[in-house]
Order: C-alpha cells, then structure tokens, then sequence
C-alpha cells in the first residue's frame, strides 16, 4: 500500500466522493470486473484507508481509477463506500466527471467509462453539471410483501439500477431530515428482514440498498426519497442508481414514457432529473445532476499508524 494517496473530493447535490488520483495498489491488466476483484480479495485494507475514519467517514463514496480495459474509454473506476465495493455509483459518476474536467483529464463532451457493471457514458458540461447514460436497469420483482420485526407488513418492489434496491412507496413518515434517525431504523428494518425471507435480485443477488418514496416539498420534483446505502448511512443526493430503478418501476407500470422526463427530489431537497428509452428488459436511464469540487489533499498511511487501513466495524 502507498503511502501517500493523492485525492479529489467533489459532493454531488450533497452526497460526498472521494476519487483516488494517485498512490492506487498496481493491479494487472483487466476488465473492471476482474480489477474488482483483485481489489476485494488483496486490497480490501486500501478501501478502508480511504474513506473511513481517521481519514473518511461513514457517508463518504471513493472511486478508485485505472486505465480502461478497451478502446475508446477514458477510465475504468471501481466504486467503494465504508463497508464494501459497489457495482455502479451514478452520483459518484457524475463526481468523477466533475473531478476529471478539474484535474485537466478531460474536456467537456462525452466520454465512456468502464465499471464492473458495465460502460457508462458521461456526458460533462463546463459549469459541472454532468448526465450519466446508466447500464440497463429493470423492475424484477412487483410488489413483494414483507413482514418485519418492527414496522409490520411493507411492500415494494424489487428493481436493479447498477445495484439492486427494494422500493417503497409510503413509510407513514415525513421524509425530513429532522426524521433521518427513524426512516434510518424503518430501512435497517426492512433491509434484514428481506435476508431473513431470502428474497434477493436476481440470480440471488443481495438487496443492499432500500429507497421511501413520499410526496416532493419543492415544485419542480415528482417525488421525494430516502435511499439507505448498504453502510447504514443513508444517501445526501436523489441517489442516480435509486433513480434509475424508480425510473424502471414507473417504465414497468406503464407510468414514464421513453424521453419524458423524470426528477427526483433527495432528502436534502436536491434535484436529480432523468429519462429512459425502453429496452427488452427494462430501460436505459439517463440522470443528471451537478458537482462541485471541495478538496485536493494528500492522505498519507504511516506504517506504524495502528489505524492505516481506517477504523472498520
């Protein structure tokens, strides 16, 4: 592991990225599949180091890069939160985009970026706005009834947006900050009690994230969310992988035609606006959103620093 780790810090619509720029593990060539990998089986400790404390925080997203596997992309990115890597980050997408015309690596215009998910496009205006095309994202489940511990019945819907979500329209809770402790508790609740009824994604893919849907407080959104991330920490944007399943389940329900245009409000009461063109499946969606850049620094891992690959539960 390096000992010193050059990074780029960017929120977007207030959900914080943390993008390595310098003093990554050296991985052999590969797809971004086979680089997460590597990553997850020998360098999981680089993970922690980067975004949980001394140095990170529980909210924090860091997006790791490396040279792209095939022609015509600009990099490949592997996405990691405090607890694990993710498949796809659509709100970290648009933070690397912000991060990369910062940095000088790109120009405005669009570009595509391999992840272990699939390629994204990002699409990046000079003023930091971005729009992410998504991989294709589709409802697989409608819904499902369950019970928990200590919220009664729920029902949702089960849908993949770069990584599988269980959506629930109506919690009998204002979706509020000052209700942050309690929406937190309702989703914890409902995210065990999916693993203890087994019901997963596809192919027995985990449900790491849940998303409460309510009414918007501002007038140009369609809805309001609260989307729980697999750390317990719940996400300061609209989250763009949550809307993009949102976005699969109205396309599902006959309620979103192709290019009609979407905006989900966040807890924060940020926007994210997006569209989707049907697919076989599902859709391909398409959100965006806006980042700013907050920082430059150097994290440094001391080898005798009983805390160099962070605090982990």
């Amino acid at each position: 592991m390096a000992n010193r780790v050059h990074v780029i810090d960017s929120h977007t619509e207030g959900e914080p990225t943390r993008v390595v720029m310098g003093g990554a593990p050296d991985l052999p060539a590969g797809t971004a599949g086979e680089r997460l990998e590597h990553l997850r089986r020998d360098h999981d400790g680089f993970r922690s180091a980067v975004v949980c404390e001394p140095r990170g925080f529980d909210a924090l997203v860091g997006a790791v890069l490396y040279p792209p596997h095939s022609p015509g992309a600009v990099t490949q990115v592997m996405f990691f939160n405090n607890v694990g890597w993710l498949g796809m980050c659509a709100h970290g997408t648009i933070g690397l985009g912000a991060t990369m015309l910062h940095a000088g690596q790109i120009e405005p215009g669009r570009h595509r970026v391999e992840t272990p998910v699939g390629d994204v496009v990002m699409d990046v205006k000079a003023d930091g706005r971005v729009s992410v095309e998504n991989v294709e994202s589709w409802r697989a489940q409608a819904g499902v009834t369950i019970g928990t511990e200590r919220h009664g019945v729920v029902h949702g819907d089960v849908a993949w947006g770069g990584n599988w979500f269980f959506l629930v329209d109506g919690c009998g809770m204002d979706l509020s900050l000052a209700n942050v402790g309690r929406l937190t508790d309702y989703a914890w609740d409902v995210r065990a009690s999916l693993t203890r009824a087994g019901i997963t994604g596809d192919d027995g893919g985990e449900i790491d994230h849940v998303e409460l849907f309510g009414p918007p407080t501002r007038p140009d959104a369609h809805s309001k969310n609260f989307v729980l991330c697999p750390g317990r920490e719940y996400d300061r944007s609209p989250c763009g992988t949550g809307t993009s399943a949102k976005m699969a389940c109205l396309a599902a329900a006959g309620k979103l035609a192709d290019d009609a245009v979407w905006r989900q409000e966040s807890i924060l009461g940020t926007l994210f606006s997006g569209s989707v063109r049907s697919t076989e499946r599902g859709v391909l969606p398409t959100v965006a959103g806006r980042a700013w850049i907050t920082a430059e620094s150097t994290l440094l891992l001391g080898s005798d620093d009983p805390f160099r690959e962070g605090i982990r539960a």
